[in-house]
């Protein structure tokens, strides 16, 4: 059977000005192989963890149980207490009593004893199924994967590889950029956000320490910390990425039409086409759900590959699996824009003058599909109103 010690701290007043830690402590003393039950002003302090060194020694104490503060603060002392008394830093379990106790309960102290109790009985019941266990030591990976090419994911990325990693920076979309990459000004200083961005977004593409996959995604992690497999899917472009220059002539001759994703919808683009002007990197890629010879076969259209003086072009491109071991990963996803079309009393996709606040961005770009004029959507004429959904009461000039 295990000798159980439990050990009942005051932390000055934040316990035991609410906690009744001398009723506490003779609640553990009748609990089923339970020892020694003590309580202390500071079982942190030397003084107090002494008083626990000389328990495990003077009564062969196996397990120990300490009701304190959030294990988060000394955890780590208390098992280095307990380890230079012999017994195995893993035979310790903490009871919270400051934060889920005293600090919740202030105004309840004889139902805050109560729950002090039930949650001492508990640590003692976990207590008695404790096992010793061994610390080990495993090689890791020094690779890092960062799915999520937004700012955060390029801020890492360059973060990780000047401290010397190897890093696998991965991006759904054909480019990196995220969503700060549609902005017009970033808050609060109202920079130019692709002024802050763009150089970035070239270091991380230039960088020998950083490995750029655009137009892929994670489709599968295997392993524990330090050691994980990961399945990347790597979705074709049909464009050759070391041939293509970025010169456009294949966009210029396409005949598909296609809703421009960057600018929300605002403009067209092609079925080729280059995924924003600041593109990293600035390869062109084909959407096959527009491409007519994707769709219908190499008689119905190929005017891109005729324009195309790099020969980039390869309809025959597959989906590539790439296999990746990792030591670790940093999910930087981002978010998702609020769909205003929940909102139906602002009237977004019903009336003309309502827009959300990206595409209110994209407008007041001087890169957008209207050069930074303020321009309805569909419309040339200038709006007598515009309305932001989801920004309205701003006092942005931009507005104005």
């Amino acid at each position: 059977m295990p000798k159980i010690g439990v050990y009942v701290c005051h932390c000055g007043l934040n316990i035991a000005g609410v906690v009744n830690v001398e009723e506490v402590t003779e609640y553990a003393k009748s609990l089923p192989d339970v020892v020694v039950a003590k309580h202390y002003a500071y079982m942190c302090s030397e003084p107090g963890q002494r008083m626990i060194q000389e328990d495990i020694k003077l009564h062969n104490l196996d397990r120990i149980v300490i009701a304190t503060c959030s294990p988060r603060m000394h955890e780590e002392t208390f098992r280095r207490a307990v380890t230079e008394a012999g017994l195995n830093p893993y035979l310790l379990e903490i009871v919270n009593l400051r934060e889920h106790v005293s600090w919740a309960h202030s105004d309840e102290p004889e139902k805050a004893t109560e729950k002090a109790k039930d949650l001492v009985r508990m640590g003692v019941a976990r207590a008695r199924l404790l096992e010793p266990l061994e610390r080990s030591k495993v090689p890791a990976e020094k690779n890092v994967l960062v799915v999520g090419g937004g700012i955060a994911g390029i801020q890492a990325s360059l973060d990780l590889a000047n401290a010397g990693f190897k890093v696998y920076l991965v991006e759904k979309a054909p480019s990196i950029g995220g969503r700060m990459a549609q902005l017009d000004k970033t808050f609060p200083t109202l920079d130019c956000s692709a002024c802050i961005l763009t150089p970035k977004m070239v270091d991380v593409a230039k960088h020998p320490s950083i490995t750029l996959l655009t137009n892929s995604e994670v489709t599968e992690v295997k392993g524990f910390v330090g050691n994980y497999e990961v399945s990347i899917t790597k979705k074709p472009r049909y464009v050759d990425e070391k041939k293509c220059v970025g010169c456009e002539l294949c966009t210029k001759v396409c005949p598909a039409k296609v809703p421009d994703e960057f600018n929300e919808g605002l403009s067209q683009t092609r079925a080729i086409f280059i995924y924003s002007p600041y593109a990293v990197p600035k390869v062109a890629i084909i959407n096959p759900k527009h491409c007519l010879r994707l769709k219908y076969g190499k008689e119905v259209c190929g005017k891109c590959v005729e324009a195309c003086e790099a020969k980039a072009i390869n309809f025959e491109q597959q989906s590539e699996g790439i296999q990746l071991k990792v030591g670790g990963i940093i999910l930087a996803v981002g978010s998702q824009v609020f769909d205003a079309k929940k909102m139906p009393e602002f009237g977004y996709g019903r009336c003309k003058n309502v827009i959300s606040n990206i595409e209110f961005e994209r407008i007041v770009n001087a890169s957008g599909p209207t050069s930074g004029k303020i321009l309805c959507p569909n419309n040339r004429n200038p709006p007598k109103t515009v309305v932001c959904v989801l920004c309205v009461g701003s006092r942005d000039k931009r507005f104005h």
